[in-house]
């Protein structure tokens, strides 16, 4: 059972997300913004992380990506950035800022589920991770 945080601040897209996943068998946490969605993780230390780009407030995605990275607790957790914006620029900041994957919205429940499942079946075990010097 893993533990999946989505960050969004549209509650729709929050409950998209939770009903295309509810039944999978993982633990969902959600926040509405970058700070909590930041805080969060520090707290339950989830497996994957789905996070909008753009968010009202002090820390917009790409921040939170980048923060996440940072933190050696958090440094190997999987990365899926949320956007309406797939333009190239905004793929690759993110990708720039260690995220992992990049799905465009709107996206069906279907092929979120799809990539959850085997983002989460290649995710290598942390017993199997080399140190971090």
């Amino acid at each position: 059972m893993s533990k999946i945080l989505v960050v969004e601040d549209h509650a729709d897209i929050r409950r998209l997300v939770r009903w295309a996943l509810e039944d999978s068998g993982h633990v969902l946490y959600e926040a509405p913004n970058g700070a909590l969605g930041l805080e969060l993780a520090r707290t339950v230390h989830p497996d994957l992380v789905y996070l909008d780009v753009m968010m009202p407030g002090g820390l917009d995605g790409i921040e939170v990506c980048a923060q996440l990275r940072k933190d050696p607790t958090l440094a190997h957790t999987l990365i899926v950035m949320l956007t309406a914006d797939a333009a190239p620029q905004t793929k690759a900041k993110s990708l720039a800022a260690g995220a992992n994957f990049f799905l465009p919205k709107p996206f069906s429940p279907a092929k979120l589920l799809e990539l959850t499942e085997v983002l989460l079946k290649a995710r290598p075990k942390p017993e199997t991770l080399p140190e971090r010097e």
